[in-house]
């Protein structure tokens, strides 16, 4: 009976661990209206929530701010200094639209240009349900949906209530600058 059990504790331990359940991938976004807690899938999106936590982890968003807001729409940040400097970026990534996940309320999705393949640094978090931003989308490609807010969706629809106003060329800039402080992961 020790023998088999000293053959089987291996085996058991295993298959426990090949079967436990993953932590849950989480950053934190402090900003200057308050703490919006995000959870990433990196199952549906691997290469987006890779190369996101790649800017997280070079302290690329501290200090940028959300420079398109539109209530009933979304808020983007990820891109400019509060003086509206474009920061500087890795090469763009493939879009992941067709991962099944849909911009809806409080999911966080890649910005890009009218170019499918044109994310790079900047997101937006989805302040109401956005279908039409869903693949296929107008262009065929719609918009890469990586995360969702888990917690501080009223900070998000405080940002979303900000004046906004023209910043030449940009429409919809927050009057005063909402920062983001920091993106940390959660431990």
């Amino acid at each position: 009976m020790n023998m088999l059990l000293r053959w089987l504790t291996p085996a058991l331990f295993a298959i426990a661990a090949s079967t436990a359940w993953a932590a849950p991938l989480q950053v934190l976004m402090k900003t200057t209206k308050g703490d919006i807690l995000l959870e990433l899938d990196p199952d549906k999106a691997p290469k987006t929530v890779e190369n996101f936590l790649r800017y997280v982890d070079e302290g690329f968003y501290d200090g940028t701010v959300f420079h398109r807001v539109i209530k009933g729409f979304m808020i983007q940040g990820g891109g400019y200094t509060p003086d509206m400097a474009r920061k500087p970026t890795h090469d763009a990534i493939e879009n992941e639209a067709k991962n099944g996940l849909k911009n809806v309320r409080g999911t966080i999705a890649m910005a890009r240009t009218g170019d499918p393949h044109s994310a790079t640094a900047q997101f937006f978090i989805n302040h109401v349900n956005n279908a039409n931003l869903d693949y296929p989308g107008h262009d065929g490609w719609g918009y890469a949906v990586f995360g969702r807010v888990i917690d501080g969706m009223p900070v998000v629809d405080s940002i979303a209530s900000v004046p906004t106003g023209r910043h030449s060329p940009m429409r919809n800039v927050p009057r005063e600058p909402v920062v983001i402080q920091s993106v940390r992961r959660v431990e």
